[in-house]
């Protein structure tokens, strides 16, 4: 078998003939590795199904169950629990929490008799042992654990446990025995994944893999990873706090950006029941640029807090910060406060954060960030229980926002007194029954400033 020599990104997993120091698809830098490809025969094919097209309207379809774990967390952001037949790729910082949840997930499917296999590529079948040990996962007797890299064993041993679901961790360590790459090349991450998808497609069993991340926070090896698999969860949150955000990007069975909230502690991932309870529990009173506000995170509805910090500049350009909020969105929000409003923040340096660590991309926070500066630059508290929420457009107009009631209820369940909300909200049949809410609606900003 003739081999040929390729400059593989390790970016994109686009290829060249020779090296370069520029990818010439997606812009990254000495990200070519030469790798060597095996020239396969013309005849040989290495997929296994063979099926036959049919027409649509003859092919029989049914509501498959779903595994639920009972980590309700876990269960809420694959969209009610794991189908059979699908692969879910899990990815965040190291250290994080995945190998932990992985575990988890296996002993609350093992305590309800589905049989597990955990291909550990990374820690010995020792050292997962001593883990499962911790989290009190190590007495079940339907979890199948082995110390395995090699792509063609792996599926052996899948042959031979039929399991009902398979964790691999990591996809990063896994190779194929025909490529001469090195494991975690883009050639090796993308044909694992395919076998292994195509392998669980073909026996209805659930796979997930676990994967590492980029110092960018991507998860590493080619795009089209993400692509191959039916849904894609990652691990948000500081490392060194005690708190994790797992949040799904793609997901074919299910609803995107929903969060599932834990606490890492010595026994494992807990699940936190009430995580605005958790996000507003150390808000400070009688301070300046602290905003509460409502946002939704898939279906469910969560209260942050969002605090703001304005002071001179001390160099000749301005800095404008923000941690978990886009900051050409706040960019575009201290504009309109300048020009609309009047408020003088040339010479000022402005700085945004979202507490707790999570991400808020949610457009009914705009009025709560632009309450949050202009209470630090005026040095005016907002009042302890009034939240704020409201899209804000360029005019400093405040546009309606989406599943009010479910805002509401949170709003209320936290026990909150005050809420501007917009006016054109107003005609929402929820708005109309809430009874323990003063409910405050406001047309521009300027309207919501005069609150404070």
């Amino acid at each position: 078998m003739k081999t040929k020599t390729l400059f593989v990104c390790q970016s994109c997993g686009s290829q060249a003939p020779r090296w370069a120091g520029r990818c010439s698809e997606c812009g990254s830098w000495n990200s070519y590795v030469e790798e060597q490809v095996a020239k396969k025969s013309a005849g040989r094919s290495r997929l296994e199904l063979k099926e036959e097209p049919v027409l649509m309207m003859e092919v029989a379809t049914e509501e498959r169950q779903r595994l639920v774990t009972g980590i309700a967390e876990f269960d809420r952001v694959l969209g009610g629990g794991i189908i059979p037949g699908s692969v879910t790729l899990i990815g965040g910082d190291p250290g994080i929490g995945k190998s932990t949840l992985a575990l988890q997930m296996s002993c609350a499917l093992s305590q309800q008799g589905h049989k597990v296999l955990y291909v550990s590529g990374e820690e010995s079948i020792q050292q997962a042992k001593m883990r499962a040990d911790r989290l009190s996962a190590g007495s079940q007797n339907s979890i199948y654990i082995v110390n395995q890299i090699d792509l063609a064993l792996i599926i052996e041993n899948i042959n031979v446990v039929k399991p009902d679901v398979v964790v691999v961790d990591s996809i990063q360590v896994v190779f194929h025995p025909d490529f001469d790459s090195s494991p975690g090349s883009v050639s090796q991450v993308r044909e694992c994944a395919a076998l292994l998808t195509q392998k669980a497609k073909s026996l209805g069993l659930a796979l997930f893999l676990i994967g590492h991340v980029t110092k960018e926070g991507m998860i590493a090896g080619p795009r089209v990873l993400e692509h191959i698999v039916d849904t894609v969860l990652y691990f948000e949150g500081e490392r060194y706090s005690t708190y994790r955000i797992l949040r799904t990007i793609k997901n074919r069975f299910g609803p995107t950006n929903e969060i599932g909230v834990f606490e890492m502690t010595s026994a494992g991932l807990t699940e936190v029941k009430n995580p605005s309870q958790i996000f507003l529990s150390e808000r400070p009173k009688n301070s300046s640029g602290s905003v509460v506000v409502p946002v939704m995170e898939g279906t469910r509805s969560l209260l942050v807090e969002i605090q703001g910090l304005v002071s001179r500049s001390s160099f000749g350009i301005v800095r404008h910060k923000a941690q978990g909020f886009d900051a050409n969105r706040l960019a575009l929000l201290v504009a309109v406060l300048e020009k609309r409003l009047g408020l003088n923040l040339m010479d000022k340096d402005i700085f945004l954060n979202v507490v707790g660590g999570i991400k808020v991309v949610d457009p009914a926070a705009d009025l709560a960030v632009i309450m949050a500066v202009a209470s630090a630059l005026l040095d005016k508290t907002i009042p302890y229980d009034m939240v704020f929420l409201g899209e804000v457009g360029l005019s400093a107009e405040v546009r309606s926002v989406s599943q009010i009631a479910s805002r509401l209820n949170e709003v209320e369940k936290m026990g909150f007194k005050k809420c501007v909300i917009p006016k054109n909200n107003l005609t929402s049949p929820a708005v109309t029954q809430v009874k323990k809410i003063q409910i405050i609606a406001v047309e521009t900003v300027k309207e919501a400033m005069e609150q404070i």
